[in-house]
């Protein structure tokens, strides 16, 4: 330990190392003044700093300070570059440093198991390899400028509906192969001080109390010595998160939660021991962090480098007939779609930057030296028909040659808090395409949004450009890239399903109230879309180039992957090698992937030019995790090691023996589909024997009384004053949205999901536990015995504090 810390945290009170596990506001911690132990600072963002300077929220509802926003971490992940993350992070460390900041709440680095999680857009794969490698290198960046990152949702926090009391059942094998694995090699490979566990159940218990994942795989399976922190109000037993290992809670609770602490200890139901090991962990914390005096930081530059970033994370998906780039000979352009005028750039909540400026694609080309004959949005942002709009577009697109048509998702379809609805594009976008694609004209797509959807056009128009979410830099980027002065680079980090249906969770994600059940287990992306066959829209790792890259000589053993790559075009470019590990027999006779990703690496060739790269091979590549062991278990065969540029274009495979366990991986008569890799049809029964436990009951009890740990959803249809309380937020949010105030409207209606015991612990003071009391006798259908129990508490806090203004 260190001697310093050890020295402070034995000078301090009960009271004080209670007080310093807490906020002292929503972004700050609570300084000890006697001890000249400060306060340090802790904030938003995964892709950019997110510093309030006024009224604070969670939920990007209020301004911050002008801030470079980057791509978010679904483009970047794109770009397959480790290096390219690390200097990514380094600027948005250099930025914290500057604005006194200690702690930037980010990389999010949660599985992508569904294309409508609200907030796929700062996550980076289905992958965990991908996810792990990229988020250590910007962990990495990071922390170089004396800044902290924080690894977050851990674990498990894969949708946003009921986000705060949503039980993630998944099965242990699932668990450390497809959800730990990439938070391990992120906070392995990274060295993170940090984590932000997540709010939702894990198996039946708060992740943020969770002892196995906190203390037995965290910290002793994988050796984590930093910090662990709440996601903002996502505290439910302040003593039980200590116990497990959560050593500060976000944001203040106005003193209410210091004294559970302090009577938990007095009453000898808190080990002293367990507060005084939390206590070091927030002063070495402070020790590490706490920048003061930074430079300022260079904002142009860093500008120059969201611009980079985009270009290398853009990705080319279709391009028939060399359509791209456009050249001086390309004819007379029609530039539609209100997405070039207006970029959507990034996503919504928590993470929403406040830019230093912003490229527009429409500028952009403008300035490119092409023929543009004009420009029209040809729809509304939001979907809703417009006959006007629509016909505006088609009169310029028939004085045109070709058409560049921008679409995507609009800033209500991403947000933290909510699920996206479906997968479609809005209908608006949709008409206007298919009126344009029967002009017979060339038609190009540019996409805007940070996860997939569905393209029904696709096999139809000349080329698609993808920009996911690019960022400040990111309509600049995306007109170099249509105009061939940058060679698109960037390889898809998901796969894009043909439609909703085809995905194995669609028929259960966020159908249920209580519990989310991941009956797919390890099939999740790839892995499930490979070992059934099914078609696809664009797989894993696709992406196109203006020039061709041939691949040679694959050498492979147990630990690394060589292979020659070419470039075999005109132009410069760069390629990204994928190494895949394909099971014996995985393809339909054990329960296994048929490949998974086991390797990576961006290579960058002058025509003409060939580059030999050796890749090591994940750490667990030939390994599944033995649920009966409690361990990573070597299952021994012959494997072929696969060199590729998607999980569906392999160019070479190595034959490689290992040795190990020849074992099987699991009791497979009783899980005949997860045999077979079709997971869409598992029953209740079959995955109660995967899990080897019943399921709970994936829905909300009635008809009982509402409690502090329910949540304000739970009171639609209870009639009273609870039927209204739902109506209220409902219509609320349902105004907002009519009245185009997306953010407005998501952030109202994540109202719903608050659970009751979190509003005296948010409200700064002004509601107690006491006045919570009335407010659920008053929900619970007894409103007048509520009424006056909430104004008698309420008067008897007001006094409270007028006696003692200073308390909390």
């Amino acid at each position: 330990m260190n001697e310093s810390v050890r020295h402070l945290r034995e000078q301090m009170t009960l009271t004080e190392k209670a007080s310093l596990t807490s906020g002292a506001n929503f972004w700050n911690t609570k300084p000890v003044p006697r001890l000249g132990i400060p306060s340090i600072m802790l904030t938003d963002g995964p892709h950019g700093l997110r510093k309030q300077g006024g009224a604070a929220d969670h939920l990007g509802l209020n301004s911050s300070i002008p801030a470079t926003c980057f791509p978010t971490a679904a483009t970047l992940a794109n770009s397959w570059d480790a290096e390219l993350l690390h200097r990514v992070g380094e600027a948005l460390g250099d930025e914290a440093a500057a604005e006194s900041v200690s702690v930037l709440l980010g990389p999010g680095l949660n599985i992508k198991r569904n294309p409508l999680a609200g907030r796929n857009f700062e996550y980076f794969s289905e992958d965990p390899l991908v996810s792990g490698a990229l988020a250590a290198a910007f962990i990495r960046g990071v922390q170089s400028r004396g800044v902290a990152a924080s690894a977050k949702h851990f674990a498990v926090n894969s949708q946003e509906t009921h986000r705060m009391s949503i039980d993630e059942i998944v099965d242990e094998r699932a668990l450390h192969e497809i959800y730990l694995e990439g938070f391990r090699l992120a906070i392995t490979g990274g060295d993170a001080w940090t984590v932000m566990s997540s709010y939702n159940k894990v198996n039946g218990t708060y992740a943020n109390e969770n002892r196995e994942l906190l203390d037995g795989i965290l910290r002793r399976r994988w050796g984590f010595d930093g910090l662990v922190v709440t996601d903002w109000g996502g505290n439910n037993d302040r003593v039980g998160g200590l116990v497990a290992g959560n050593a500060l809670e976000m944001p203040s609770t106005g003193g209410v939660t210091d004294r559970e602490v302090v009577r938990a200890v007095e009453g000898g139901t808190l080990d002293a021991a367990v507060l005084d090991a939390r206590v070091d962990e927030v002063l070495a914390l402070i020790e590490k962090t706490s920048p003061r005096g930074a430079a300022p930081a260079d904002l142009d530059a860093h500008h120059e480098l969201a611009v980079e970033a985009a270009r290398q994370s853009i990705v080319l998906l279709a391009n028939r007939a060399g359509t791209l780039p456009l050249g001086p000979g390309a004819g007379r352009i029609a530039v539609i779609g209100d997405f070039a005028e207006t970029p959507r750039f990034q996503g919504a909540g928590s993470s929403l930057v406040n830019p230093t400026r912003v490229d527009s694609a429409l500028d952009a080309l403008q300035a490119a030296g092409l023929d543009i004959v004009g420009y029209e949005p040809g729809f509304a942002r939001r979907d809703a028909a417009s006959t006007r709009l629509r016909r505006r577009a088609l009169a310029l697109a028939a004085r045109a040659e070709a058409v560049l048509l921008f679409l995507g998702l609009d800033e209500s379809a991403e947000a933290e808090g909510v699920d996206r609805a479906h997968m479609r594009l809005a209908q608006n976008q949709l008409t206007l395409a298919e009126d344009l694609i029967a002009l017979g004209k060339p038609v190009i797509v540019v996409l805007a949004g940070g996860s997939p959807v569905e393209l029904p056009f696709a096999e139809r128009v000349d080329a698609i450009v993808h920009g996911y979410l690019a960022g400040q830099g990111g309509g600049r980027a995306i007109v170099e890239v249509l105009t061939g002065v940058v060679n698109p680079s960037g390889r898809l980090a998901e796969t894009y399903p043909l439609r909703y249906a085809d995905v194995p969770s669609s028929k259960a994600f966020t159908k249920t109230e209580a519990t989310s059940e991941h009956r797919e287990s390890i099939y999740v992306g790839y892995r499930y879309y490979d070992k059934v066959g099914a078609p696809v829209r664009y797989p894993f790792g696709h992406g196109l180039s203006y020039t061709a890259f041939s691949y040679a000589d694959l050498v492979a053993d147990a630990t690394t992957a060589r292979v020659t790559v070419t470039n075999t075009g005109d132009r410069a470019g760069a390629e990204i090698v994928q190494f895949y590990v394909e099971a014996p027999d995985a393809a339909a006779g054990v329960f296994r992937a048929p490949r998974e990703l086991r390797g990576f690496v961006k290579v960058r060739l002058e025509p003409g030019a060939s580059a030999t790269v050796d890749v090591a091979l994940a750490e667990h590549a030939f390994d599944v995790f033995d649920v009966a062991a409690g361990d990573w278990r070597t299952v021994a065969g012959s494997y072929a090691v696969l060199a590729g540029a998607s999980s569906r274009d392999i160019r070479l495979s190595a034959s490689v023996e290992i040795a190990g366990d020849t074992g099987s991986e699991a009791d497979t008569a009783q899980l005949p589909h997860y045999v077979s890799g079709h997971v869409e049809q598992v029953t209740s029964t079959e995955f109660e024997a995967l899990l080897g436990s019943p399921l709970p009951t994936p829905d909300w009890s009635t008809g009982r009384a509402l409690t502090r740990d329910d949540i304000v959803a739970q009171t639609k249809g209870r009639g009273g004053f609870g039927g209204l309380l739902y109506f209220l937020i409902d219509t609320s949010s349902d105004v907002l949205m009519r009245l185009r105030r997306p953010l407005a409207a998501n952030n109202t209606r994540f109202v719903l999901d608050l659970p009751f015991r979190s509003i005296p612990r948010l409200s700064g003071g002004k509601f107690d536990d006491d006045m919570l009391v009335g407010l659920l006798l008053m929900v619970n259908r007894r409103f007048f015995r509520g009424a006056r129990h909430l104004i008698g508490a309420a008067l008897r806090l007001r006094a409270r504090n007028s006696r003692n203004p200073k308390a909390n």
